[in-house]
């Protein structure tokens, strides 16, 4: 029965195994005979043979770390700025820490590498999520142009992220461009169609245009779930501004996979860490949030910023121009959504 513990490949032998083999070997000098009743190669009889010299701490497993660094190695410079991210930051995460490296350090190695350092200097952990995982891959046709599609939902604040004592209830509203990954997320003290239709027109002043589709679930917020011969006003929105909505089918939240993957990097990234005591510190926060989130690279992106990647995709000409005056006119909503950009 196995009664120590290793995380190495091979099975380690004891110490006292060595000792006792080289010792018997040096009496005997029968090599076939020390291999059979120790059970070992004789070339690991002959290498403990060589570094034996009487002692028995000269048979003690010894580092493998070369005398030298590589010379393609991270250096002491970078190592150091490494370091201070995380100082400043000890909840960064490797893709904003890849992002600030390469933008204000103009670091050059690949997001592996990195990685190797990250986890060597032991920064690679995870606060405890309080949301299940779920993973649903399916093949999906991501547009290749902004304007064509966005992705609606809401996500429920954490209760535990808030400090009053009122019990009150907050929502985050999430609106991403699926070609860009662009975000636009805005805080809610109520779950309804005027909340979604208000979110709408705020997101189409933050991103500067309108889409010719809009996907969501089937909540409540979005559409009637049961039969009726009433029309959801979010609908009705839609449908004045020539809009598409589209719904997913029931319960199958994956089919929105682009947005709800990116509720779990607000849950890792934000929500874990958040403690707000106001609606008011919510938005503040959030505000903040959002515009330090669209300015981490991505993989899907080829380890570009959602910011980036928008500013590459140009924008179609629609003659969907009228939408960013016509929906809100002379509202307040103009600035409030453009301090969010």
């Amino acid at each position: 029965m196995k009664h120590y513990t290793t995380n190495k490949r091979y099975c380690p032998h004891e110490i006292t195994t060595k000792l006792h083999s080289v010792q018997i070997y040096r009496q005997t000098k029968d090599i076939s005979y020390v291999c059979r009743k120790y059970k070992i190669s004789k070339a690991s009889l002959m290498r403990w043979n060589k570094q034996y010299d009487g002692t028995k701490e000269s048979l003690m497993p010894k580092s493998h770390r070369p005398h030298s660094p590589h010379p393609n190695a991270h250096t002491e410079q970078e190592i150091k700025w490494i370091k201070d991210y995380h100082r400043r930051n000890p909840n960064i995460s490797l893709g904003e820490l890849y992002g600030k490296l390469r933008e204000d350090k103009a670091y050059s190695r690949h997001p592996g590498s990195l990685y190797r350092v990250f986890v060597r200097l032991g920064f690679r952990k995870k606060v405890e999520s309080t949301k299940k995982k779920s993973l649903h891959n399916k093949p999906y046709d991501t547009p290749t142009m902004i304007g064509i599609k966005w992705q609606m939902d809401v996500k429920f604040v954490p209760k535990v992220c808030y400090v009053g004592k009122d019990g009150k209830k907050f929502y985050q509203y999430t609106m991403i461009e699926e070609a860009s990954r662009k975000r636009f997320i805005y805080a809610y003290e109520e779950n309804s169609s005027y909340s979604t239709i208000d979110f709408v027109k705020r997101a189409i002043l933050f991103f500067g245009y309108a889409p010719k589709t809009i996907q969501t679930d089937n909540g409540a917020e979005f559409t009637h779930f049961t039969k009726t011969k009433r029309t959801h006003p979010f609908d009705v929105f839609c449908v004045h501004y020539k809009i598409e909505h589209k719904l997913i089918r029931p319960r199958t939240p994956w089919h929105n996979g682009k947005v709800e993957r990116s509720h779990r990097n607000d849950q890792e990234r934000f929500y874990n860490y958040l403690s707000f005591y106001s609606f008011a510190d919510l938005q503040e926060q959030m505000k903040r949030y959002l515009r330090r989130s669209n300015g981490i690279p991505m993989a899907i992106l080829g380890w570009k910023s959602p910011n980036q990647r928008q500013a590459e995709l140009k924008t179609p000409a629609l003659d969907r121009a009228p939408l960013l005056q016509s929906p809100l006119g002379a509202s307040p909503l103009l600035s409030t959504a453009k301090a969010f950009n």
